[in-house]
């Protein structure tokens, strides 16, 4: 097996075992945060390979499909972190839409793989995403609604990047007479 397959297996394995963990439902908006340069051993921004972008976002994509739900893949710092999303889903959600095309060093090779990849792409500053994986560091919780839980995932590094998880639950509000239902993601 070559190691883009087996890159590809397990960025898969990781989006189940989170979207598992979180009780994901069809409509959920996922968002990644990749490095390329990570994955493949270097130092972040300083790496890109558009093929192991290609790789792990192709698979990503088609698996969370299959689920219902939606890819956001988040840029670097050099586009203020903006997303690549369906045209649809931005226009549904009311996320607007801005111009700039990315490129492996301003966006990254996540990103540029997810404009080839996905049916219809646009890029947006902000979305408000209901879980996701941040492979290599990539500072993904701006995106990630409120309240934002880590996930520890059995596996914790995709290539030589590390990978942390979030998942998202209801705010829990009231005061000492108010009841909470279990949460799901850690059964506390």
């Amino acid at each position: 097996m070559s190691d883009l397959e087996e890159l590809k297996i397990d960025v898969v394995a990781l989006a189940k075992e989170l979207i598992e963990r979180a009780q994901a439902s069809a409509d959920s908006v996922f968002v990644l945060g990749l490095s390329t340069s990570e994955v493949v051993g270097g130092f972040i921004g300083r790496n890109s390979s558009l093929e192991v972008g290609q790789a792990l976002v192709s698979a990503l994509y088609h698996f969370l499909k299959e689920q219902g739900i939606f890819l956001a893949v988040q840029g670097c710092e050099h586009i203020n972190r903006a997303l690549v999303v369906e045209r649809s889903l931005a226009q549904a959600r009311g996320w607007e839409i801005v111009q700039v095309i990315p490129t492996p060093h301003a966006g990254g090779s996540g990103q540029v793989a997810a404009m080839q990849v996905l049916e219809d792409p646009v890029v947006v500053e902000f979305v408000t995403a209901d879980l996701g994986v941040d492979i290599g560091d990539t500072a993904i919780g701006m995106h990630v609604k409120h309240v934002q839980v880590p996930v520890r995932l059995a596996k914790r590094e995709l290539g030589g990047a590390h990978v942390t998880a979030l998942a998202s639950r209801p705010k829990l509000i009231g005061g000492a007479r108010a009841e909470y239902a279990l949460d799901p993601i850690r059964k506390f």
